[in-house]
């Protein structure tokens, strides 16, 4: 009995961490507004207009399931601003200073900043497949699930580094280099064929891609099959696994060795 109260009073603790992101997330009205319109005109306007120069099969669907990866991951990669700010104000310190260990900061930050950018593009997710529509239920299950995962790993991923680099320039200066080599060498706006052509060693990097992991098993679940990269969709999933799983263990490993007297300098 005492130790499911124990188990039941360290669950509390890390749902208040994930509760808190979630609420602190949708403080930020003005930037979820514009984002919501961006993703709207990217495909009203970008993907109508690259549908029709572009001599690929379903184009159109294929990059409004790309557009939909592309907005999960920089909404998830948001946490990790959110840590800077939060050191400036001194609720960094705070945090550390409350009865929750770290392990259950960085597994609860990971959570929560996944699921707020989850339940942030669940309505995107919603208009693009008013567009693209969705073949087999069952498999789009199964890729919501493994999204849930990959957006859990990119916020693992956000906090790691932010946590690692203690610097809010130079966090935002590789975030923007992480993006143009994550985002852009990835499958969420061409096909792999195409990189793969561009240069061999773009190739190389988009197949071992998370960000092409979840391109790929969104447009599987949403029956988008004419140029996936995978045959076998249980690859993809695997990855995503293993990238969230490796940023959500080193991020643990991280605030234990680099955050050293419970502060932030």
């Amino acid at each position: 009995m005492k130790r499911q109260r124990k188990e039941e009073a360290e669950t509390r603790k890390l749902l208040y961490v994930v509760e808190r992101d979630v609420r602190l997330f949708f403080q930020y009205k003005v930037m979820i507004i514009m984002r919501a319109i961006w993703f709207v005109s990217q495909i009203a306007f970008f993907g109508l207009i690259a549908s029709r120069m572009i001599a690929v099969e379903d184009y159109f669907r294929y990059y409004v399931g790309g557009l939909s990866i592309m907005t999960l991951y920089s909404t998830a990669v948001f946490i990790g601003f959110d840590i800077y700010e939060e050191a400036e104000h001194g609720v960094f310190e705070y945090l550390l200073s409350l009865p929750v260990t770290r392990k259950q900061l960085v597994i609860g930050r990971s959570i929560g900043g996944g699921l707020r950018a989850f339940i942030y593009v669940g309505p995107l997710i919603c208009v693009a497949l008013y567009v693209i529509g969705t073949a087999n239920p069952i498999n789009f299950l199964l890729a919501l699930f493994s999204l849930f995962l990959f957006a859990f790993g990119v916020s693992g991923m956000s906090i790691t580094l932010a946590v690692a680099i203690k610097s809010s320039d130079r966090f935002d200066i590789l975030m923007g280099v992480l993006d143009a080599l994550i985002v852009r060498l990835s499958t969420a706006m061409y096909p792999l064929g195409f990189v793969r052509e561009a240069n061999p060693l773009y190739g190389w990097i988009a197949n071992f891609n998370p960000v092409t992991y979840a391109a790929e098993l969104f447009r599987w679940g949403a029956g988008i099959e004419s140029n996936l990269s995978f045959e076998n969709p249980l690859l993809p999933f695997l990855g995503i696994v293993m990238f969230f799983a490796f940023f959500t263990l080193l991020g643990i490993v991280l605030y234990d060795k680099t955050i050293e007297g419970g502060g932030w300098q």
